[in-house]
């Protein structure tokens, strides 16, 4: 009896350590089986999300950097617009999409902006984001349709001083960098127009095109190819150096609205929880992207400037930029409910 009973303790104790080495093992397995999978990242297409309607720069920005994107990655990278209140609509989308790397944001300067506009804003966008990089800085310029009797800045002032409220400017929407710009400008200017919201820069060109608003200070991409072909009349960039895609129009500064300087910068963003590893190959990624002479080509006729900074960089570009911005709307009585 005894001698069977030390066998089965014998049996139990054997299959206790056979049972303790399998759970080793799998532990060990997991840990290595962890970082392959994240390295698998990404393993199915991913969605950047514009703000903004097709046609704008945003989703001129996008499409060029998810095409490249897509090459470099080997995955998919599908443009998908979410347009509507000033861009927050598809920030908002993408700040509450799954933290996995597969839903990013085509963000801009805007959204730095928008943080003092609107009172209230269903995300943080300092907090709910994880930047990724600035792709890409565009000057804004200030144009008006032919039929206006204005050829330069001090004529358009002139005009706007003559019937207060009467002339129009166009913009991507409430609290967006053309809106500001306007409300600046008329500061500025001591003049008073009449602020025109859209939803992005394709129905706004529209418009301007027809006639239907006076002037709009849109980024030069959307309006470029209609200043070369005279059908839109550039009167100053608003930037505080003339812009090389257009080096014959002044700035606003030369025109006499000393110390104007606002344009547009946009750039990818991830949500907040996005894991570290896939934010710093995304941002490596588009490093490269950036500063290929194929992109740089790209952004020189588009009139844009290509930047590609890191995360840390873009996060202290938006800190400092929410911080003006906010000065900036309250000195114009810029708000939005």
């Amino acid at each position: 009896m005894r001698s069977q009973q030390q066998g089965r303790g014998g049996y139990f104790l054997r299959l206790a350590r056979a049972l303790a080495l399998n759970a080793a093992a799998a532990a060990a397995a997991g840990l290595v089986a962890a970082p392959a999978f994240a390295q698998a990242w990404p393993a199915r297409p991913i969605t950047l999300i514009v703000p903004f309607p097709a046609g704008g720069t945003t989703d001129v920005l996008a499409r060029a950097v998810g095409q490249e994107l897509s090459k470099s990655l080997g995955q998919p990278v599908v443009v998908e617009s979410r347009p509507g209140a000033g861009a927050t609509l598809g920030a908002d989308f993408v700040a509450k999409s799954k933290p996995d790397g597969y839903t990013l944001l085509m963000g801009a300067v805007h959204h730095t902006i928008a943080t003092s506009v609107y009172k209230k804003l269903p995300y943080d966008f300092q907090k709910d984001f994880a930047p990724v990089s600035t792709v890409a800085l565009v000057p804004n310029v200030l144009v008006v349709n032919p039929a206006v009797p204005a050829k330069t800045v001090k004529d358009l002032l002139v005009l706007a001083k003559a019937e207060p409220g009467k002339l129009t400017y166009g913009s991507n929407g409430n609290g967006t960098g053309q809106h500001l710009i306007g409300a600046q400008f008329e500061s500025m200017g001591g003049v008073q127009m009449l602020h025109v919201p859209y939803k992005g820069s394709g129905p706004l060109t529209t418009d301007l095109l027809g006639g239907q608003i006076t002037m709009s200070f849109d980024t030069i991409t959307p309006v470029l190819p209609h200043i070369k072909a005279g059908k839109l009349r550039a009167l100053a960039v608003t930037t505080n150096k003339r812009s090389p895609a257009l080096p014959d129009v002044p700035t606003l500064d030369e025109t006499g609205l000393k110390g104007f300087n606002l344009g547009t910068w946009f750039g990818v963003l991830a949500p907040a929880a996005t894991p570290k590893d896939i934010v710093a190959r995304l941002s490596t990624e588009l490093a490269k992207i950036v500063n290929s002479p194929e992109f740089r080509k790209k952004m020189d006729d588009i009139g844009a400037e290509p930047v590609g900074n890191t995360p840390e960089q873009m996060a202290r570009q938006i800190a400092e930029d929410t911080e003006r911005f906010a000065k900036l709307v309250k000195d114009a009585k810029v708000s939005m409910e």
